[in-house]
């Protein structure tokens, strides 16, 4: 499995690249992997501001589906809306091209919780 080092990790299976004050957020290898085959992704939160640990979407594969969890505090900027047409890539390319959301992090959001790759590597 691919765990990149330039990014944090959550206990929920989210990844999170932080660029300034944008976190842009998907779910990892091992998740994409444990749901198998991905059919759809929902998100319909654009626009909100979430707490740390509230659904933000789902997603849905052939056998399950399961919520998103924010791991963070902030607003959705932006949706992968390439994912409406290909949610498959998130199987494929979690990491770039099935990224989900991009948030606007609230000020002073806690990160603290957020695990590096071998922590969450650990974790499994």
């Amino acid at each position: 499995m691919n765990f990149p080092a330039d990014l944090k990790y959550t206990k929920d299976h989210e990844w999170v690249r932080i660029e300034g004050d944008v976190a842009t957020i998907g779910i990892t290898d091992f998740a994409q992997g444990e749901l198998g085959d991905i059919v759809f992704v929902e998100i319909e939160t654009k626009g909100q501001t979430l707490d740390a640990h509230t659904v933000f979407g789902t997603v849905e594969a052939v056998k399950t589906v399961s919520d998103l969890y924010m791991p963070l505090t902030g607003t959705i900027l932006e949706v992968n809306d390439a994912l409406a047409n290909d949610p498959a890539s998130v199987n494929n390319d979690p990491y770039n091209g099935g990224w989900m959301i991009k948030v606007q992090l609230a000020a002073g959001a806690d990160l603290s919780h957020l695990m590096d790759a071998a922590a969450y590597q650990a974790s499994l």
